[in-house]
């Protein structure tokens, strides 16, 4: 089935053939765009560039007409780029111009974010200037990469549950050019967001930020009630967001070309697996499906 709105997926990334296996595993599911870290998300430790096998992937891509620009890198979860914290502040500085020249390495030029928590006793608006400053200090060796800020659930300390604070952090950057937004649709909903009125968040996302900075979706639905801030995210149709919403979004004409990705769970069993949830969410069936 034709990929109508470039919906693909969060893949992983392992020894030893690393990006050769993701991109063939993409190809499979028959995804012509995907997110991946550039090593383990629960450290900083990364293999070097050469053996991610990086001129294989770009040639396989090439092949399957994948376009790197429509590829995703996801920083890791575990830094925090708003720390008022010296030697924390150094390391992800550090860490993040390393994944920055990475990312470019491999080909692709936009780079997830999540802005970042107020903790140590730091108000929201101080950590949202510690978020800035950081963008700013890494930009400075940034090869061409953009930072999309992720909207968060405000979870706990989380900055960034609001287009209000993105666009503050967004006003704060100093290269323009190297700065966007990544919004996740579970994220927004738990954050108290409308995403039952498509058009209506559409306009005041793009009233706060400018639609022209949504450069990622990550398309996922909602274990929790909206306002929840709680950010558990479920497949597409068995959360509170729910099916006929999603589809109402992801296939709207002002957003069609933006990378979507799932981050949804992965069904342990071959009947509903991610490859099946991509192609009944392309159908739009999923009430047939479910029947």
């Amino acid at each position: 089935m034709k990929n109508t709105i470039n919906l693909g997926s969060f893949l992983s990334l392992k020894a030893p053939n690393y990006l050769v296996d993701t991109v063939q595993e993409a190809i499979e599911c028959e995804e012509k765009v995907f997110m991946i870290y550039t090593g383990s998300p629960q450290t900083t430790l990364r293999v070097p560039l050469e053996k991610l096998q990086i001129p294989q992937f770009q040639e396989i891509c090439k092949q399957n007409q994948i376009n790197t620009k429509n590829l995703i890198v996801h920083a890791p979860y575990i830094i925090n780029p708003a720390s008022s914290v010296s030697y924390i502040m150094n390391t992800t500085s550090v860490f993040l111009i390393s994944e920055l020249k990475r990312t470019y390495a491999i080909g692709i030029d936009k780079m997830v974010l999540h802005p970042g928590n107020a903790t140590n006793g730091l108000t929201k608006q101080a950590a949202i200037q510690n978020t800035i400053n950081m963008i700013n200090l890494i930009n400075e060796s940034n090869p061409g990469v953009i930072i999309c800020l992720e909207t968060m659930a405000g979870k706990g300390t989380e900055i960034g549950s609001t287009f209000t604070e993105l666009k503050e952090i967004i006003n704060g950057v100093e290269k323009k050019h190297l700065v966007a937004v990544c919004l996740d649709t579970c994220h927004i909903f738990d954050a108290g967001y409308d995403l039952f009125n498509t058009n209506q968040l559409l306009d005041e996302f793009d009233k706060e930020i400018g639609l022209e900075l949504l450069k990622v979706i990550h398309l996922n639905d909602s274990c929790n009630e909206r306002g929840s801030h709680k950010d558990r995210h479920a497949n597409l149709g068995y959360g509170k967001i729910g099916w006929d919403n999603l589809v109402n979004f992801a296939f709207n004409e002002r957003i069609v070309n933006v990378p979507k990705i799932l981050e949804t769970p992965i069904f342990r069993d071959e009947v509903y697996s991610r490859k099946t949830e991509i192609e009944v969410f392309l159908s739009k069936k999923w009430k047939d499906w479910m029947k």
